[in-house]
């Protein structure tokens, strides 16, 4: 079906995977996508929104249809064992050099999109205007955001709907697609206070943030158990405390950084302004010569699927896994399409259905091999019933490995077939 064979899928994937790029870092992956995305006979754009790239293939009149990947990698060294592991580094934002490493599946996105891509530029039965967005900086809530404020929308058509997939550790040959909201918001704050430094000896002549951030802290935790209702959902995380050089030292200032992550937009909005009520007020009480400082540093919205949009794509899914039922039984897997619900994980792909006000459906493909899911029930995982076994590498973990056949093969026919059940 693929214009793309599942060798050649697993060359493209596996150079993919050893040459790892950061947030707004991905230009080796850029001109990788852009060169064969022109090669294919696409109108391609590249440096949208810094490192983006989109590419329109119009065939008369029809729905306009967008297929989305992600490509950046992350900061993390990886320990795979693969023989195709990266050994590459970045500099990160924080001027610090890290190993990198395709720790959450970007490359099996951008390589199932690029054979997508091939698939449907040699597939003269539909009629419309497929546009394709490879996007970059996904790990920092940035990247989506970056493409349309760059002007994605004035420079490839408005879709109808907006397509997409994540590789997940499911076996082989099953799919998740979440009805509603399939992925919490996620909000990372860095909170600044300040104080008056000193001599630990005379701490009545200092204003102690270390104190007024410990007060702070223990006032945060209460947030989700007093101010969230019992039937909702919110997780407040203080992840970093940062303060002092020295024991004998006040220091003048303190910094927290803190996450928040919620399935509601109206819970989200409250615990938002809890953090801000809270942060102010403990800075009041302690005396703090000027107002604490809340910087966001990293942002996500709800990624919601379109019930009704994603009916009809689940049925264009269920084709696909009828259609690969040999390939994945032969794989140990069963063809199966569950519902686990709301995942605590965030993701930015909203912003591209957002931004143009069409329905968005989003996907996790099963990568992982079903051997290592021994027992596996699909009735059991639905409704938030599915738990990782022990020995299978979650996303962002330096053993994140998934299998590269037949969950390529798998990828690039579920994008195909549900790019072909909107378009004409």
């Amino acid at each position: 079906m693929t214009a793309l064979t599942s060798d050649e899928l697993t060359a493209l994937y596996t150079d993919l995977h050893a040459h790892p790029e950061i947030a707004f870092q991905e230009h080796r992956t850029a001109g990788i996508v852009a060169g064969r995305l022109r090669g294919l006979g696409y109108d391609v754009h590249e440096g949208i929104g810094g490192t983006g790239v989109a590419a329109v293939l119009a065939r008369g009149d029809g729905p306009t249809v967008l297929l989305r990947a992600d490509m950046d990698g992350l900061p993390v060294t990886e320990r795979t064992g693969l023989p195709y592991a990266s050994t590459d580094t970045a500099v990160t934002p924080e001027g610090t050099e890290s190993g990198t490493m395709h720790a959450c599946g970007h490359d099996v996105h951008t390589t199932c999109l690029l054979g997508a891509a091939a698939a449907l530029a040699d597939d003269d039965a539909w009629s419309g205007t497929l546009v394709l967005v490879f996007q970059p900086a996904e790990e920092v809530g940035a990247g989506a955001r970056a493409m349309v404020d760059d002007g994605l929308y004035d420079t490839v058509p408005t879709p109808d709907v907006v397509l997409g997939q994540h590789v997940m550790p499911f076996p082989v040959g099953v799919v998740n697609l979440t009805v509603g909201t399939a992925m919490a918001a996620a909000d990372s704050l860095r909170i600044t206070l300040h104080g008056k430094g000193g001599h630990g000896s005379m701490p009545e002549s200092t204003v102690d943030p270390v104190l007024m951030a410990a007060a702070t802290v223990q006032r945060l935790q209460g947030i989700v158990s007093r101010e969230v209702g019992a039937t909702q959902a919110a997780v407040v995380t203080v992840g970093a405390l940062r303060a002092g050089t020295q024991a004998n030292i006040i220091p003048d200032r303190a910094e927290l950084l803190v996450n928040v992550r919620t399935f509601d937009q109206a819970v989200r909005t409250k615990v938002l302004g809890s953090i801000r009520r809270i942060v102010e007020a403990e800075a009041t009480a302690s005396g703090a010569p000027e107002p604490p400082e809340l910087e966001d540093i990293a942002t996500f919205n709800l990624t919601v699927n379109d019930p009704d949009a994603s009916a009809r794509t689940t049925a264009a899914l269920q084709r696909t896994l009828d259609a690969q039922r040999a390939a994945i039984t032969a794989a140990g897997g069963a063809p199966t399409i569950i519902d686990i619900g709301p995942a605590a994980g965030s993701e930015d792909v909203c912003d591209l259905a957002t931004a143009a006000g069409v329905p968005l459906v989003y996907w996790n493909l099963g990568g992982f091999s079903p051997a290592l899911f021994a027992g596996f029930d699909p009735a059991a995982a639905q409704g938030g019933g599915f738990r990782l076994p022990d020995g299978v590498a979650p996303n962002h973990s330096p053993f994140f490995a998934p299998v590269a056949q037949p969950t390529l093969d798998l990828g690039v026919a579920l994008l195909v077939d549900a790019a072909r059940e909107w378009l004409g």
